[in-house]
C-alpha cells in the first residue's frame, strides 16, 4: 500500500521540503500540502507590501507554480493534529490521515501577556498584515497634518521591527506624509543579543531615516490611544505594529507531541524526528536540536537550510533508511532599512559589515535565488525590481 506524506504549511519550511521532497520521493508515495493560504509568501520581503502593496504580485507566489501536478493541495486550517490516529483536523475539511507528517505550521505573533497589546496592536505575519499596516498608516496620514502628525509606533526592535520601521520612513518620504514614528525595544540596543558593530549600523541608518529610537523599557500596557513604556513614559499613537516575539500556533497547544509548554513549539532531534517517529517538525513550529544549549534560530535562513534536508529524511523514512542529521550553518545577516540594507558576517565576503549598494544587492540575491529555487528563474527575475 503506497504511504501517504502529509505536509503542513506553505511557509519557508513547508514549500522548502515540498520541493525536496519531491525530488526525493519521484512518486515513491503519496504527497498531500496543507496550508491556510494558497500561495508562499516570501516572508522576510513581506514588508516591502507596507510601502508599496503591489510587492504582493511578486512574493506571493501560488502553489501550484511550486508543486508537482502529483502533489495534492489542500486550502484549509489545521485545527489539531491526532498522532494515535495520525490523522489532521481541518476546519472546513474532512480529516486526512497520513503515515508521516511534517509539521512546518510556522508561528504567530506572542503578546507575552501585556495588557491591551493584543486587542489595539497590528502584526506582520502574513500578507493581510502588511496589507493592513500599508492601509492604516495611509489612513492615519490622511488624517494628519504638518503641525499635527500621525504617530507610527513599533514595537519590538529585531529584524521584522527595523524594517517595518524602514518601510514607513520610505512611505512617508515618498508621499510627503506627516508620519513620525517610534521604535520602541525593551532590551538596550536594536536588533538585541548581535554584534555591537552591526546594531550601530543599523541604529545609524534608522537615524538618518528620521526614526525615533527608544531602547531600555520595555511596553507595559496598551489602550486605544496610548503605549506605556516603563514606569513613566507614555507615547500616543494612531497606528501600532507589534513584532515583539513569537510562539506557537494555536492548533499545537493539545498535540500530543513533546513541545514547551510555554510557546507550544515541538521538540525536534536534529533529523527533525519528534517524540513520535512518524512527525517530523521544522521551522517556526519547531524546536531543533543543534550542538550546544540553544535549539536552531527561528528564521528564514534556517527553515531554508532545514527543508532541503527534512524533504529527504522523510524520503529515508518511507524507506526505512537511517535518518541524516542536520545541522544549521550561519551564513550572516542581511538587513533592509527601507531602500538601505546592512550585511554582517556574510560567508566568503572579506568585510565583517557593510552598507551601501554591496548589502542592498545581497539583499535583493538572497530573496530572488530563493524564489528562482521554489519556481524558477523567470519569477526570480521579475520579482527582482520589487525586492
Amino acid at each position: 500500500m503506497t504511504e501517504n506524506v502529509v505536509v503542513l504549511g506553505a511557509g519557508y519550511a513547508g514549500a522548502g521540503t515540498i520541493k525536496s521532497l519531491e525530488d526525493e520521493l519521484e512518486g515513491e508515495a503519496d504527497i498531500t500540502w496543507i496550508s491556510d493560504v494558497d500561495y508562499h509568501l516570501v516572508l522576510h520581503e513581506s514588508h516591502r507590501c507596507i510601502r508599496d502593496p503591489s510587492v504582493q504580485e511578486n512574493i506571493a507566489i501560488p502553489v501550484h507554480e511550486i508543486k508537482q501536478p502529483s502533489t495534492s493541495f489542500l486550502q484549509d486550517e489545521v485545527v489539531n493534529i491526532d498522532t494515535e490516529a495520525r490523522e489532521i483536523d481541518l476546519a472546513d475539511s474532512d480529516a486526512v490521515e497520513y503515515d508521516y507528517l511534517l509539521v512546518g505550521l510556522g508561528s504567530q505573533t506572542a503578546f507575552f501577556g501585556i495588557d491591551g497589546l493584543k486587542e489595539h496592536a497590528l502584526t506582520l505575519k502574513s500578507l493581510d498584515d502588511a496589507l493592513e499596516i500599508h492601509d492604516n498608516i495611509q489612513q492615519a496620514a490622511r488624517e494628519a497634518s504638518t503641525n499635527d502628525p500621525a504617530q507610527v509606533v513599533i514595537g519590538g526592535a529585531g529584524l521584522s521591527g527595523i524594517q517595518t520601521a524602514g518601510e514607513v520612513a520610505e512611505f512617508r518620504d515618498e508621499h510627503n506624509a506627516p508620519i513620525d514614528i517610534h521604535l520602541v525595544e525593551g532590551l538596550d540596543q536594536v536588533l538585541p543579543n548581535s554584534d555591537p558593530e552591526l546594531q550601530g549600523a543599523l541604529r545609524k541608518r534608522l537615524e538618518a531615516a528620521d526614526v525615533n529610537i527608544k531602547c531600555g523599557e520595555f511596553i507595559g500596557e496598551v489602550d486605544e490611544e496610548t503605549v506605556y513604556i516603563g514606569d513613566e513614559d507614555e507615547l500616543d499613537y494612531d497606528v501600532l505594529v507589534w513584532t515583539g516575539g513569537i510562539t506557537g500556533r494555536d492548533c499545537m497547544q493539545d498535540v500530543d507531541l513533546d513541545k514547551d509548554e510555554r510557546n507550544h513549539r515541538v521538540h525536534a532531534e536534529g533529523n527533525f524526528q519528534t517524540d513520535d517517529e512518524r512527525v517530523f517538525a521544522i521551522g517556526d513550529s519547531a524546536l531543533i536540536d543543534q550542538p550546544g544549549d540553544q535549539p536552531a534560530p527561528p528564521t528564514a535562513q534556517a527553515a531554508w537550510q532545514a527543508a532541503e534536508v527534512a524533504g529527504e529524511n522523510l524520503a529515508r523514512a518511507v524507506r526505512g533508511q537511517p535518518l541524516k542529521t542536520w545541522t544549521h550553518k550561519d551564513k550572516g545577516t542581511v538587513v533592509s532599512v527601507g531602500e538601505k540594507a546592512v550585511a554582517h558576517d556574510v560567508m566568503n565576503m572579506p568585510i565583517e559589515t557593510f552598507g551601501g549598494l554591496p548589502a542592498k544587492l545581497l539583499k535583493k540575491a538572497i530573496a530572488a535565488r530563493w524564489i528562482n529555487d521554489v519556481t524558477g528563474v523567470g519569477r526570480a527575475a521579475k520579482a527582482w525590481p520589487d525586492m
